[in-house]
């Protein structure tokens, strides 16, 4: 059983914390709920005391001895912090550092996860502020519950409502209790970029870091999956999976992907293969002479479209096959025709232009493209972004039946 502490905030919303409290306890947590000036506004502290049978927490100047650092004791014995409604003006709070009440003051002295449900009229989300604030949170690790789309208390229409108690719940539980849900599956993963040596001092590469490949081999793990990730050069430390595969060159992924494919159940192409290497590699370094150097590229072995004539050849649905595609125009067209075209089931597809998507990022901005239906995805952290391929993955294994023996 975890101790949760639940932000209330003053919104209209907040008539929906006293479910996602009691939705918490059920699944058997203990909550501590701490409100606001303006969320007492809404709703009493004695409804909130009433379900928890815990003194609602509203101010850090109660009386009493050591009353003033109880948030530091709160910080330190929480491990979860859920905020919802999160208005415009907490998540500005939170993405600033501004500590002028007991809930901010909170969240900037725990190390446990933070999850905030944004709350708000329609215009309030959609402004370049709240935008900001929700990237840095993002960046920082934060994890976000999206508000609904639907009629405002404000009387408009559109995205802003919060997110139902039960949505809420179950984002809370999927941080706190991960889910062994590919216990016995094998997951392939690659990523990082790779380098096409010119001489022993000059290569091609590009700027991928790595990250969102780490993030969901870190994710296939911690639900369960035997996991084998294959990597280019890198910065970011890999996460811990039960095989890691160093690779530099295009040929040395496809060969490390190739010899581990037949017992694989997904495979998962997030690395930012390199499309051309050198014709010719030279022995030495390349002296400085002419004014000009003409290098002639060939093209490197295609892995996702092998995979997916791999699986074709033998008529069967495994492996499950996911594979991305970095674009800087006409993302999701060009996505569309490459799952087509390579034989994947998913694409993962995204503008690398974007601000807050793409290389070194630590966050993303993706369209999920699947044969019936595309799945666009708001900014959140590589981790977040993760997880929900996780959870597309696992409807496709499940529509392809059990673990085979």
């Amino acid at each position: 059983m975890a101790l949760i502490a639940l932000g209330v905030t003053g919104g209209i919303g907040a008539y929906k914390a006293v479910e996602v409290a009691r939705g918490l306890q059920k699944r058997g947590h203990d909550v501590v709920a701490v409100m606001t000036r303006n969320a007492r506004r809404f709703i009493g502290r004695v409804t909130f005391e009433a379900i928890t049978k815990r003194r609602v927490v509203t101010t850090q100047w109660a009386a009493g001895a050591n009353a003033d650092i109880e948030h530091i004791a709160l910080a330190s014995s929480i491990e979860l912090l859920v905020v919802a409604p999160a208005t415009a003006n907490i998540l500005g709070k939170f993405a600033a550092g501004i500590a002028d009440d007991f809930l901010s003051t909170l969240y900037l002295a725990t190390r446990a996860p933070v999850l905030v449900a944004p709350a708000m009229n329609s215009h309030m989300l959609e402004h370049p502020a709240t935008a900001a604030n929700l990237k840095v949170l993002a960046e920082r690790g934060v994890h976000v519950v999206q508000p609904d789309a639907g009629y405002l208390a404000c009387g408009w229409i559109g995205k802003g409502r919060l997110a139902e108690p039960d949505t809420i719940v179950e984002a809370a539980i999927r941080i706190l209790e991960p889910r062994r849900t590919l216990d016995g599956r094998k997951v392939l993963v690659t990523a990082g970029p790779t380098c096409e040596d010119l001489d022993p001092v000059r290569f091609f590469a590009n700027r991928s870091s790595g990250k969102m490949g780490f993030a969901i081999a870190a994710e296939a793990a911690r639900r369960g999956a035997d996991v084998t990730l294959v990597a280019g050069p890198t910065s970011v430390a890999p996460p811990e999976v039960s095989e890691l595969v160093r690779v530099r060159s295009a040929v040395q992924m496809r060969d490390a992907v190739m010899a581990r494919l037949a017992v694989a159940d997904v495979v998962v192409m997030a690395a930012a293969v390199a499309d051309y290497q050198p014709a010719h590699q030279e022995a030495h370094k390349i002296a400085k002479t002419a004014e000009s150097l003409t290098v002639t590229l060939v093209r490197t072995p295609d892995i996702l479209a092998e995979i997916g004539r791999w699986r074709k050849e033998r008529g069967g649905h495994r492996p499950a096959i996911v594979g991305f595609a970095a674009e800087t125009e006409d993302t999701v067209a060009r996505a569309e025709r490459k799952r087509v075209a390579k034989g994947a089931d998913v694409i993962v597809a995204n503008d690398v232009l974007q601000d807050g998507a793409g290389f070194e990022s630590d966050t993303n901005i993706v369209t999920l493209i699947g044969p019936e239906s595309n799945e666009p995805l708001p900014i959140q952290s590589k981790a977040s972004v993760a997880g929900l391929i996780l959870d597309r993955i696992e409807a496709l294994l499940g529509e392809r039946g059990p673990v085979p023996s």
